[in-house]
């Protein structure tokens, strides 16, 4: 595997350069989630990403949708998520610290695969009424963006011992990231600083095509999962390395997808306060089945009905704050948003058709993968590809990050720029293809 030594990360874009701030912290000292917080801090510097009201209708719309029309869904649409765990540490030996063995990584995508699938005779199987496989599976990439062989662990050496604040974190995201079309990102470090007690975070997924909101999602090179190293993998499974005392089954990255995939903390994120005992019992996670709760749970207090509606709260839900042995349920509500993001989010749903788990490119396509170079990159006007190899190109096709077309040529004779000069600034990718291969190449319109 290759080590890629990274520097230090300094923020440089204005819009990463902030840190969280009052996150919920539990008895022991724990930050279990700062996702909520992340999603605010997202919104406040990209003004043109959505509301959770604005995403919310969206849900609504499409969950309606979806409801009416039978025939769009089937009995068995199971939609397998290919993933690349990018192992972030400071030169220790594979196996050492924060550098997990690959035992671990491995047992972090079967726990996924028991929790989301609800497998029977595993950690993530419950007999729960409610109780529902959200026919959502992991596989850990195959193939590298350039379409050489991986396991899926893509190993890199930073030269600093901890990420010490969110807008580090952030910005190694962007330096780090594989095409978010193609793979869904998990990033595993070790944290310090001011966010040395943190668990985990995720990107909420975006809508598509909102009127007046940014097509492409906003904060596409950002978007992904971190954990922590000791919360990562199962110790029940793979007892390798230092874990956490309480969050060692893997529960904190089913947690940190469910929010990934559009699932909200069962409380609703509320105003209640676990600790005064404060609860607030209007604030919802928009899904019917799962009983409202005045506030978050640390521990596993399968007793407690804090809004007394006759239901006690669904502590084992995967989307409270529980300890990871007591975690066990998604239900049919949260499958179907679930399902809705997979179907009709930006990003999530060209996973689907990626083939990032399917064995390496042919030699002939890496070979043509290699054989084409763009440039300049970045560009303000133009794009000219030089191609050395005697491979025809049929076609060239531009695509926005969220996998729209907005250039396409496929009458292609000599070699002559590309005019992109009208297209928005971002991240584009060009793909070329012939009668054998297809290459794709990211490059930034300034």
């Amino acid at each position: 595997m290759l080590l890629l030594l990274l520097p230090l990360f300094f923020v440089s874009q204005s819009g990463l350069a902030q840190d969280f701030e009052n996150l919920q912290v539990s008895p022991s000292g724990i930050v279990r989630c700062a996702t909520t917080e992340n999603e605010i801090l997202l919104r406040s510097a990209n003004p043109n990403r959505e509301t959770v009201e604005q995403f919310e209708n969206w849900m609504s719309q499409k969950i309606a949708e979806r409801r009416n029309n039978p025939t769009s869904r089937s009995t068995n649409e199971v939609i397998t998520i290919p993933v690349v765990v990018h192992v972030l540490s400071n030169g220790d030996l594979v196996g050492v610290n924060e550098n997990l063995a690959d035992a671990r990584i491995f047992s972090q995508i079967q726990v996924l695969n028991q929790d989301f699938r609800r497998m029977l005779d595993t950690p993530g199987y419950n007999d729960s009424e409610f109780g529902a496989d959200t026919e959502i599976e992991f596989c850990l990439a195959q193939q590298k963006p350039d379409g050489t062989a991986t396991n899926g662990i893509n190993r890199i050496t930073v030269s600093q011992g901890s990420f010490d604040t969110r807008p580090e974190v952030e910005t190694m995201k962007t330096t780090t990231q594989w095409d978010p079309l193609r793979y869904f990102n998990i990033w595993v470090v070790n944290f310090g600083g001011s966010i040395n007690n943190l668990l985990g975070y995720a990107q909420f997924p975006s809508t598509s095509g909102l009127p007046g909101l940014n097509t492409n999602g906003g904060a596409a090179n950002t978007d992904g999962v971190v954990i922590s190293y000791t919360s990562f993998g199962s110790q029940a499974i793979a007892n390798v390395g230092a874990y956490s005392s309480t969050y060692n089954r893997g529960r904190t990255t089913t947690h940190e997808m469910g929010h990934a995939l559009g699932l909200r903390h069962i409380w609703g994120d509320g105003n209640g306060n676990y600790q005064t005992g404060v609860t607030d019992c209007n604030a919802t996670d928009y899904c019917a089945d799962t009983p409202p709760a005045g506030y978050l749970h640390y521990g596993c207090q399968t007793d407690v009905d804090t809004c007394f509606d006759d239901y006690v709260d669904m502590v084992e839900n995967y989307m409270d704050y529980s300890d990871d042995t007591c975690m066990n349920i998604f239900t049919n509500d949260q499958k179907t948003r679930i399902m809705t993001v997979m179907n009709n989010s930006v990003r999530r749903v060209q996973l689907k058709t990626s083939n990032a788990c399917s064995a390496p490119l042919s030699v002939n396509e890496s070979d043509f993968n290699k054989a084409i170079n763009i440039y300049p990159n970045p560009t303000s006007n133009f794009i000219n590809y030089l191609i050395t190899d005697t491979i025809a190109v049929n076609s060239i096709i531009i695509s926005d990050i969220s996998g729209k077309e907005v250039y396409r040529n496929n009458q292609v004779a000599l070699p002559e720029p590309i005019d992109v000069s009208g297209l928005s600034s971002g991240v584009y990718f060009v793909t070329f293809k012939s009668n054998t291969a297809t290459a794709t190449k990211k490059f930034i319109k300034e």
